[in-house]
C-alpha cells in the first residue's frame, strides 16, 4: 500500500537552498525506492520572503504550512536584511511560524559520531558515545513576554525591558514531551531553571515536580540550576539523557551541547506541537551567508532533520534508521565537507555529500 504525505519546504536564505536540495534528492530516492510517496511544495521565509512579499512570513505561506504533514526549513537571515525594522527581520518569520503553529517543544539532539570524535574540543574520553536530547520550550518565556521594548528616560538614558513569564500549562506540556521521550531513551530527565533567583523558575520547578509525581514517577527526575547545567555539560556530559528547560536557557544550553559534538553542521532539530499537528524540522546551524553558493555547506544536519521528520511526523522509523545508518557509513568512509574535514579524509562539496548518502542507501 502506498502512503502519501505532503511536506512544505521553506529553504530560506544563505545556504538554505543548497542544503535543502540534498533533502529533495532523498525525497526523490524514497519516492522511487519505497512504497512512500512524498509530495513537496516550496515556499518563502525570512529574507527571501521580505524581498518578495515585504514581510518574513506571508499569510499564504503560513496557510500552506498548516495544510502540510510536516515542514522542512533551511535557514533564515543574513547581513542583507540588517537594516529592516526589528519586527520584520528574517528571524521574525521563524518566530511567527513557531508561535502560529504552537510549536512549543524544540528537540535538539547532541550526538557524537565516532568518526568525528576528534572534532570536539573536549577530550575523546569525555564525549565518546555522547547522546543527549535537549527539549526546549519554544513559544513562551522572555522571547515572547510582555511588556517589552526600549524606553527613552530622558537625559541620555534609555531602558530595555523584556519579560520572563510562564504559565502552568506551558510548563506541563513541554515537560510531558520530555518525560515521554525519556521513557524511550535512558529514562532520566534533568529539569533546568533558576528557581533560586527567579519566580518563573520556582514555578517551573514546582510544576515539573507535580507532573512527575502524577504521571511519570517511573522516570528519574533531577532538578538543576541552568548555570550549573552549563558547567556540567563541559565537566561530565555523559550524566545527561534528556534535559528540559525554558526558552532562554534552552537557547544557550543547546548551542553549548551542540559544540560538544564538534560541528553545528551535524546537528538536526525538530519543533513539535500538539499530537497530530504539523511539526517543523530544521538544522541547528544558521544561514552562513559567507559561504553561500560555494558548495561548502554541510547538508548532514538538514538530512538528519529530515530523518527526524520521517520518524516523528510520518511514522516511517525504518527509513529514518536507514538514512541515519547511511550518514554514519559515509562519515566512517572518511567523506567530509570542509567544516568537518580531517587528515586522510576526502573533502567533498555539498552536492557530493548528498550523492554519497544516496549511494550508501543504494548499497
Amino acid at each position: 500500500m502506498t502512503h502519501t504525505y505532503s511536506i512544505q519546504i521553506l529553504a530560506g536564505d544563505g545556504i538554505g537552498p543548497e542544503i535543502m536540495a540534498e533533502v529533495k534528492k532523498l525525497i526523490g530516492w524514497i519516492n522511487s525506492n519505497t512504497e512512500i510517496n512524498i509530495n513537496t511544495r516550496d515556499g518563502l521565509i525570512g529574507g527571501a520572503s521580505i524581498d518578495t512579499y515585504g514581510n518574513p512570513l506571508d499569510d499564504t505561506t503560513l496557510a500552506q504550512c498548516r495544510k502540510a504533514d510536516a515542514i522542512m526549513l533551511g535557514a533564515v537571515g543574513g547581513p542583507k536584511w540588517n537594516d529592516v525594522e526589528y519586527n520584520l527581520r528574517p528571524e521574525a518569520g521563524l518566530l511567527k511560524l513557531r508561535k502560529e503553529l504552537e510549536l512549543f517543544a524544540n528537540l535538539r539532539p547532541a550526538l557524537v559520531f565516532d568518526a568525528l570524535i576528534d572534532a570536539s574540543t573536549l577530550k575523546p574520553e569525555i564525549v565518546r558515545g555522547l547522546d543527549i536530547l535537549i527539549v526546549r520550550e519554544l513559544t513562551g518565556g522572555v522571547y515572547f513576554g510582555e511588556p517589552r521594548g526600549i524606553e527613552d528616560l530622558g537625559n541620555g538614558q534609555r531602558r530595555g525591558v523584556n519579560t520572563q513569564v510562564y504559565e502552568t500549562y506551558e510548563i506541563e506540556r513541554v515537560a510531558r514531551v520530555a518525560f515521554e521521550l525519556a521513557r524511550k531513551r535512558g529514562n532520566k530527565v534533568h529539569s533546568c531553571e533558576k528557581a533560586n533567583v527567579m519566580e518563573s523558575g520556582k514555578l517551573w520547578r514546582e510544576d515539573v515536580t507535580s507532573l512527575h509525581a502524577k504521571e511519570f514517577s517511573d522516570v528519574e527526575l533531577e532538578h538543576m540550576y541552568a548555570d550549573n547545567c552549563a558547567m556540567q555539560l563541559l565537566r561530565n556530559p555523559s550524566q545527561f539523557d534528556v534535559i528540559v528547560t525554558d526558552n532562554l536557557f534552552g537557547d544557550i544550553i543547546s548551542d553549548e551541547a551542540a559544540m560538544l559534538t564538534g560541528s553545528l553542521g551535524m546537528l538536526p532539530s525538530a519543533s513539535l506541537g500538539h499530537v497530530g499537528s504539523v511539526a517543523l524540522y530544521e538544522p541547528v546551524h544558521g544561514s552562513a551567508p559567507d559561504i553561500a553558493g560555494q558548495g561548502k555547506a554541510n547538508p548532514l544536519a538538514t538530512i538528519l532533520s529530515f530523518s527526524m521528520c520521517l520518524r516523528y511526523s510520518l511514522n516511517q522509523g525504518e527509513i529514518a534508521d536507514k538514512i541515519e545508518a547511511a550518514v554514519k557509513g559515509v562519515l566512517n568512509s572518511g567523506t567530509r565537507t570542509p567544516d568537518i574535514m580531517a587528515d586522510k579524509c576526502n573533502q567533498v562539496s555539498t552536492s557530493e555529500m548528498g550523492d554519497a548518502i544516496i549511494a550508501a542507501l543504494d548499497t
